[in-house]
């Protein structure tokens, strides 16, 4: 009795320390403080039964969270990697799933595309603690099923908020929920929900979470904040919510990475900010900031049409602003369209040390919806969406040296995205007995884009001018057999997307960007078993104009790509968990990839032997394997669970990665593993006194030395001989953190 009673405990704690709520998917009828409410779907997500989906419920994805962004509580995902500027995961933070990265991965918050427009990425930075407003997520992997937004190139993320069937038939009229935790290089989350039964079938909550850290690295702190609330009404077969979400972010730039070198002498040097003040001194900028808001509204409105017939459908408007400011030391006037400073009418200086702010503001809005139809032998959605987006970007900078504290304009820009899709899917139960089922599965989606960027490019203030319509057509099948346990798999998916701004305006001369095509295949197998499971899933990603990176980066931080004509990843994941015992799970799942272009050429920068720059030159490299591509990656889960304790420690082991297309073993990240070890204890109070969580958190438990990212600027003499500079960002060693959650 007590082990039940405290299992039902920690459920209720669980379900609110995620801080929000998520409709399940279910024609069930709820009993709610009395009254009969239906259950209809919030987020309409028809998707193919197969083992590229790993789902997490709220419970699970907040379990062991310390105030880490979200990508490093997704690292036991097959394929998943996450890595970070600041060394601890809670300033900028990213991921690549199979190699892909983080721009080419489609994120949604019901069914809202998350990504920026533009830049086609997530900065998790600007609304810190997200995952504790989730009460489910599922990445899929590969391009999976027809989504709003640019299509998945490695995989797609559908986030979702609004209630679970546990919580609606949770009949407490009021939770409260505090947590704080703290640790090592002065890191500290706190957060505070409140969730509510109002009368007349009204519901209400609000989550705040404060982040802040001063960062593994020097300097590399941040100071977040975001917010979660939400306003609903259920009615018999009317559903309406409102929410709000977003937060402020002010980090110092850790974005610069070190060489091998500083490595050795001082693994948290930072380089960002530095400069030589007027003494010739080392000094650091105490600025170099990068300051954003971010700001996201949903209205959705869910309506049961008859017993099979139900619509869903969202209205959105994100709104985000903000600005970076640096030094620039030792610039030319000229680098910014200013002309030489005059010290007297015969003395002009060229460069100087410059303060740069660089500006964006955007709003982004539209609508989605789905028409969905569910039956014993068929399920079918039809979905859409339309949007617009308007981003103003712009950049002003002052001499620092000559203390000229006029800010002067240097660019400005602006871009335009227009975009629709329409999509319908359906799987099909050819057979559907007891244990045994043969399901087909298709999916037809158009996308319609327009994109549009005029003005003054930051990069070398010449003139932008790039207007693009772009007409996706993207199919899908597939088939599935069940039989008693035993589950088998194949399906094929053609996926086409668009560059993004930085492909743009970062592009060199000869790399002009396309959009993109993938031909993914699928063909997997997995058997359920009372205590365990096992999967094997083969990939093959075949694709046509893939934008892979080059290990080169901008000023800003944000890697530079361009296309290849062919290229292709293949891979098999293995996936098991075994419970041989109540308190006792072992999880573990392995990739093993190959990942390469074929026929590779670049533009090399050339020198002399005098180091006197030459025109470029293109080099034909032959296939080669793509940069950041690990060929191994292997997650490990040991998670020990009784009487209140519970115990998980996860090992993560990656293969070398080069840091750029030319497989030079002179810019590669070595191989590394990590182990982290969290603690939980519920403490067994009695039924009547608030719920009580200690937890204790150990990443990098044996301080592995290691890095997770990193880039590489490379040339080449006359004499065919290469020259290397490889950089890195440093990951923290061992980093403790302590903290508990107390709801009532």
């Amino acid at each position: 009795m007590l082990l039940k009673k405290m299992k039902k405990e920690l459920l209720l704690l669980s379900l609110f320390a995620s801080g929000t709520m998520l409709m399940a998917q279910s024609n069930d009828t709820l009993l709610i403080q009395g009254r009969d409410i239906p259950q209809v779907e919030v987020v309409a997500r028809l998707e193919q039964p197969t083992d590229t989906h790993k789902k997490l419920s709220g419970e699970e994805l907040n379990r062991d969270n310390t105030g880490q962004n979200l990508p490093y509580l997704l690292q036991s995902t097959p394929s998943l990697l996450a890595t970070s500027d600041d060394g601890l995961g809670v300033g900028y933070t990213y991921f690549r799933v199979r190699g892909t990265d983080h721009t080419r991965i489609n994120m949604t918050v019901n069914d809202v595309p998350l990504n920026d427009a533009e830049s086609q990425t997530v900065f998790w930075v600007n609304m810190t603690d997200m995952a504790s407003s989730l009460t489910s997520l599922n990445v899929q992997r590969g391009v999976g099923t027809s989504t709003n937004g640019s299509s998945s190139f490695g995989a797609s993320i559908n986030m979702a908020t609004l209630p679970t069937q546990q919580m609606l038939n949770d009949s407490t009229p009021v939770h409260v929920a505090l947590q704080f935790n703290g640790g090592m290089y002065k890191t500290f989350r706190e957060r505070v929900a409140v969730r509510a039964q109002l009368p007349k079938n009204f519901w209400v909550e609000a989550r705040l979470s404060k982040v802040n850290s001063n960062g593994y690295l020097y300097r590399a702190s941040s100071d977040l904040f975001s917010y979660y609330g939400a306003v609903g009404y259920y009615g018999k077969k009317t559903n309406v919510t409102l929410s709000a979400f977003g937060g402020t972010e002010k980090t110092y730039m850790a974005w610069d990475g070190v060489s091998a070198k500083s490595l050795l002498t001082d693994r948290r040097y930072n380089p960002a900010g530095e400069y030589i003040d007027a003494n010739g001194n080392v000094a650091y900028y105490p600025n170099q900031n990068d300051n954003y808001k971010q700001q996201h509204f949903q209205l959705n409105l869910n309506q049961r049409l008859a017993p099979q017939w139900s619509l869903n459908a969202t209205l959105h408007y994100t709104h985000g602003a903000g600005y970076y400011e640096q030094i620039k030391a030792d610039k030319d006037y000229k680098s910014f369209g200013l002309p030489d400073h005059e010290i007297d009418d015969t003395t002009f200086v060229e460069s100087s040390d410059f303060i740069r702010f660089k500006h964006l503001d955007n709003h982004y809005y539209g609508g989605v919806f789905t028409i969905n139809y569910r039956s014993e032998p068929a399920d079918l959605t039809i979905g859409g969406s339309g949007s617009h987006y308007m981003g103003k970007h712009w950049g002003l900078v002052s001499d620092y040296i000559y203390q000229d504290v006029t800010a002067h304009e240097y660019y400005r820009s602006n871009g335009t995205k227009a975009e629709g899709n329409i999509y319908a899917k359906a799987n099909w139960r050819v057979i559907n007995k007891a244990q045994r089922r043969l399901t087909l599965y298709g999916d037809l989606q158009y996308r319609y884009v327009y994109y549009h960027i005029g003005g003054i490019n930051d990069e070398d203030l010449k003139p932008l001018n790039v207007t693009r319509h772009y007409h996706f057509f993207n199919p899908k099948a597939g088939i599935t057999y069940e039989d008693h346990g035993h589950q088998v798999y194949f399906n094929f998916a053609l996926a086409n997307r668009e560059p993004s701004r930085k492909n743009f305006t970062e592009a060199g001369e000869h790399d002009i960007p396309r959009p993109e095509k993938l031909y993914d295949y699928e063909l997997g197998y997995t058997y359920s078993g009372k205590k365990w499971f096992a999967g094997i899933n083969i990939y093959f990603m075949d694709y046509k104009n893939q934008l892979v990176l080059t290990g080169k980066y901008s000023d800003t931080g944000a890697y530079l790509t361009r296309n290849v004509d062919k290229s292709y990843r293949a891979g098999i994941e293995l996936t098991g968990r075994w419970n041989p015992a109540p308190w006792f799970q072992w999880e573990a799942n392995l990739t093993l990839s190959r990942n390469k272009i074929l026929n590779y050429t670049d533009w090399v920068t050339m020198y002399d032997e005098n180091w006197e720059e030459l025109p470029q030159k293109e080099v034909d490299f032959g296939n080669v394997t793509i940069a950041f591509s690990p060929s191994v990656i292997f997650s490990n889960m040991f998670t020990f669970n009784y009487a209140g304790f519970r115990a998980d420690i996860q090992t993560i082991a990656v293969s070398k990665q080069y840091l750029d297309n030319t497989m030079s073993e002179e810019a590669i990240l070595k191989p590394y593993t990590v182990t982290n070890l969290t603690l939980h204890y519920q403490l067994p109070l009695p039924k009547k006194w608030p719920n009580i969580e200690l937890m204790a958190q150990a990443n990098n438990l044996f301080n592995s030395a290691y890095e997770s990212n990193g880039g590489n600027w490379m040339c080449q003499f006359e004499d065919g001989s290469r020259y290397y500079s490889p950089w890195y960002y440093a990951q923290a060693g061992i980093n403790v953190h302590a903290g508990f959650v107390v709801q009532w």
